[in-house]
């Protein structure tokens, strides 16, 4: 761990000041849009742009890259991100704020490329899983920690808009001034949808609906809170308790994933999740059941997304791993771009609550589809099953291609012994 920390400090500190930046942008448009007057709906269209942007930018960013380098992109996408925040308070339209969104999710997008594949460089054999856990965990430090930024100021006014700009800004200058040599650049070319559906379709099938779910969560849960009625301190504690739960769950439902049934635990993780959105939905009125939900949504369902890819890499070849890696984002992406504006058309048919209810209608469907595969075809043993990779839901395929290296070396390690030990 410490040799992680000694050569890629400078990577994570500067990634964790970026979540703590793109987490105070995305509460603080939630409850800045609710002072506006902005309809629910025109809010979910205004969330809906961030995923928007960073599904394409997931895409364009690696020819960006190869084109021009990692220094120049990293730069010209930080000084996007900072205006775009900047400009925020003073274009005060869904309009703007919709086209701003877009921008910041492809620019941010680019920079998540940019930084993960400078992470991956920098890793070995050895330390390669423990640099995927300190990404993981410092992404969820910052987006927690923006929560409690959202305090300092009101989001009435324009410092709580100029605090993320700063914060974003700050966060290129140990990374561009680092002395790690700028990594070359290369990704997998994706599989086919179709191919990956075909060789796992619960992974596809839950990939999609966790996009939905994770977009949910990350755009339309400061929504929810202002369009309840809580104070800012009620909302940010309330959006901390989805990330407090994912970080504090997803070790253990990693350690049961290598040692069980993966079907199974998906089943289990997607029903609790689906639960717990019925629990706000019925009960949301109690705040503490609200952060009692938040926290079951939050630790089932962002575990899942490395669970859904542990899953489907037990029916690929070692080779085709990183390859299904892209499709598999880009699943992903397309579920996270409908699920604001479905949470948007269901808030504004049922109230605040069906941002609740459209988590739990996911979630639970997921669970249905996982048991309806258990009858399908066999699980593979558990000797023969890939390593759990810990990547958190907005990770990019450039992460995600980490983590499969990591997997794959992990599963490779654990063949030799046997032979060894035979």
């Amino acid at each position: 761990m410490i040799q992680v920390l000694s050569g890629a400090w400078a990577l994570l500190l500067g990634m964790m000041l970026l979540q703590v930046g793109n987490g105070m942008q995305g509460t603080l448009l939630g409850i800045r849009g609710a002072m506006e007057g902005f309809s629910t709906f025109h809010m979910s269209l205004v969330m809906a742009g961030y995923f928007v942007g960073f599904l394409f930018g997931s895409r364009m960013a690696p020819e960006m890259i190869r084109r021009v380098g990692h220094v120049r992109v990293f730069a010209a996408l930080a000084s996007m991100i900072s205006a775009v925040m900047i400009l925020y308070p003073t274009l005060t339209h869904p309009i703007a704020w919709g086209a701003g969104r877009i921008v910041i999710g492809f620019c941010f997008s680019g920079v998540y490329v940019t930084a993960e594949s400078w992470l991956n460089n920098s890793s070995t054999n050895e330390t390669r899983g423990q640099a995927l856990s300190l990404y993981m965990i410092v992404q969820m430090v910052g987006i927690v920690s923006a929560q409690a930024m959202m305090l300092v100021g009101d989001p009435g006014g324009f410092i709580l808009f100029i605090i993320p700009s700063v914060l974003v800004s700050l966060s290129f200058a140990p990374i561009l001034l680092s002395v790690s040599p700028t990594p070359a650049f290369g990704t997998a070319k994706p599989m086919t949808l179709r191919e990956i559906l075909e060789t796992s379709p619960l992974g596809c099938v839950g990939m999609f609906l966790l996009g939905g779910v994770f977009s949910a969560q990350f755009g339309m849960a400061a929504v929810f809170g202002a369009e309840a009625g809580l104070s800012v301190v009620q909302i940010s504690t309330f959006v901390s308790a989805f990330f407090v739960g994912s970080l504090l769950l997803q070790y253990p439902i990693g350690w049961l994933s290598d040692r069980m049934d993966r079907r199974v635990l998906i089943f289990s993780a997607a029903l609790i999740c689906g639960l717990g959105g019925m629990l706000g939905f019925l009960l949301g009125g109690f705040y503490p059941m609200l952060l009692v939900s938040a926290f079951a949504i939050g630790g089932m369902s962002n575990p899942l997304y490395s669970l859904l890819i542990a899953y489907t890499n037990d029916f690929l070849e070692h080779d085709d791993m990183a390859a299904a890696a892209g499709g598999m984002v880009f699943i992903n992406g397309l579920g996270a771009v409908a699920g604001p504006l479905i949470t948007g058309w269901i808030m504004e048919v049922v109230g605040p609550q069906g941002f609740f209810l459209f988590i739990a209608v996911l979630m639970l469907a997921m669970a249905g589809y996982a048991a309806y595969r258990m009858t399908q075809r066999a699980a593979p043993s558990v000797g023969e099953t890939e390593s759990y990779a810990p990547v958190v839901a907005s990770a990019t395929p450039v992460a995600v291609e980490f983590a499969q290296e990591y997997a794959i070396e992990t599963a490779q390690e654990d063949e030799e012994s046997t032979q060894t030990g035979s």
